[in-house]
């Protein structure tokens, strides 16, 4: 199993480390691959003098999307079989990280997203993403006849099968969402299971209140138009290993 887990990162100067040490602590056969999207603070300094992980810097702040694209095109070309996703502020739980590949590996599901809102412990998030999350999660029960609670989780495991076809066509804002509608289009299973997440240990949220707003009427749009009217429908990916 080639196992890989990526860690984007935006001004995370005061979380990346213990975040990088603990996923080594809990991951240890896993290799290591932060996007520092453009960071102003010592993020890059930091990543620079940390040894036993992979880094790629980029230029500018290309945002959550923009980074995360970026990490799944180095795992498609690395041939790496199981992807983590853990956010660089400390939110996410290394600690969790098997529970969320266990049904990957398994053959279960292509996503297995880590949910706070299952049994709703630790930190929830403000009132007004909360909000947000609802609507979606009821767009969610509408549209792919399947509740989803926590669409905008970005702890999350995946397969090849799944980066492959995320890689050919990533949304670059607010693309946890439309991650769901894509693997769903093709037919492939989708999993939560409960997580605590951390409230950010530093730094601060690159999605501001306005830009919540902005994101998640983007999303709706985007969900209406290509899940509700058809859309680009392109093979799953010229992924030569892959069995669908």
């Amino acid at each position: 199993m080639k196992l890989m887990v990526l860690i984007p990162a935006f001004n995370e100067e005061n979380t990346i480390v213990t975040v990088i040490e603990e996923t080594k602590k809990h991951l240890p056969e896993a290799d290591i691959l932060v996007i520092n999207d453009g960071s102003t603070d010592n993020t890059k300094k930091i990543l620079m003098q940390s040894s036993g992980i992979k880094v790629i810097h980029l230029p500018f702040n290309m945002g959550i999307g923009g980074a995360i694209w970026t990490g799944f095109n180095f795992f498609c070309e690395e041939g790496y079989d199981f992807l983590v996703r853990i956010d660089g502020d400390g939110q996410h739980q290394p600690s969790e990280t098997r529970r969320l590949l266990e049904p990957i590996v398994k053959g279960e599901a292509v996503l297995v997203i880590g949910s706070r809102f299952i049994e709703r412990e630790g930190y929830l998030s403000s009132f007004y993403r909360r909000a947000g999350v609802k609507l979606l999660n009821i767009l969610s029960r509408l549209i792919l006849k399947k509740g989803i609670t926590d669409s905008t989780s970005g702890f999350r495991a995946y397969n090849r099968d799944a980066i492959y076809l995320l890689s050919k066509d990533y949304p670059f804002d607010y693309p946890e969402p439309i991650e769901i509608y894509m693997l769903n289009k093709k037919g492939f299973k989708i999993k939560e299971i409960s997580i605590k997440m951390e409230e950010r240990k530093g730094g601060v949220s690159s999605i501001s209140l306005m830009k919540s707003y902005y994101y998640l009427i983007k999303v709706l749009l985007t969900i209406l138009v290509n899940f509700l009217y058809g859309g680009n429908d392109e093979s799953l990916s010229s992924d030569p290993h892959s069995n669908h």
